[in-house]
């Protein structure tokens, strides 16, 4: 009797399921990734031996670059209510009260498209006074008017003042934002995982302690300083 002789077919994968799940992988990445905001200024942080994290919500991160130029930005809650564009809102407007009343004569105010600008502004950083003229101005150019490499009015106003009557700008932002309504980041600031300073491995310790002073002449005597994990060759 003759062998029987199977043809020979060329291999067929279905590969429907895995184009499935590769989409869905994505998406579920998408939507659960924290994007890194736009900094004013890049800094590379000095190396720890702390694995402690910084909390993504509720914390106010002060940047520092070697000049001594100081920026602030502000995360909210998870939950809607407080949620950081929110926070942004009330905070820019309790700052403009609180401006108003220590310089009496300044007479500043922001109209409601302003105050949505700062909202969704992640980090700032410049006088007080100069802020209804730059949340008129287009993104780009916001972005250049903070950076101290193309503006020289980029930066917080910051000296040693232990006169809170008549607080500094920097001052002015830091008690407003402990006064916001949200709950959580004032408990987050008393426990001393509300407020992180960011500087950069060269900024001279002198630069970085005006920063502290001023924390403490607030009362905030509980703050974390961000740095990068060592590693084995470090």
């Amino acid at each position: 009797m003759g062998k029987v002789e199977v043809k020979k077919k060329s291999p067929f994968i279905d590969m429907t399921a895995m184009s499935d799940v590769t989409v869905l992988l994505l998406t579920f990445f998408m939507l659960t990734s924290t994007f890194l905001q736009k900094e004013p200024v890049t800094v590379i942080t000095p190396s720890s031996v702390s694995e402690e994290k910084v909390p993504e919500q509720n914390l106010i991160t002060v940047l520092v670059n070697p000049q001594g130029k100081v920026f602030i930005s502000l995360a909210g809650d998870k939950d809607s209510t407080f949620s950081s564009e929110k926070m942004r809102v009330e905070l820019v407007k309790s700052v403009v009260a609180e401006y108003n009343k220590v310089h009496p004569n300044a007479n500043l105010t922001l109209n409601q498209k302003q105050v949505n600008n700062f909202g969704s502004t992640y980090m700032f950083g410049l006088p007080i006074k100069m802020l209804p003229q730059w949340l008129e101005m287009p993104q780009e150019k916001r972005d250049e008017l903070i950076d101290p490499n193309k503006s020289e009015v980029a930066g917080i106003p910051i000296d040693m003042n232990e006169d809170l009557s008549k607080p500094n700008d920097f001052q002015i932002w830091m008690r407003a934002a402990y006064n916001l309504s949200n709950d959580n980041l004032q408990g987050a600031i008393k426990d001393g995982k509300g407020i992180a300073i960011k500087a950069d491995q060269t900024t001279p310790y002198s630069v970085v302690q005006v920063v502290m002073d001023n924390l403490q002449t607030m009362k905030m005597n509980k703050f974390t300083l961000m740095t990068a994990l060592k590693t084995e060759g470090d």
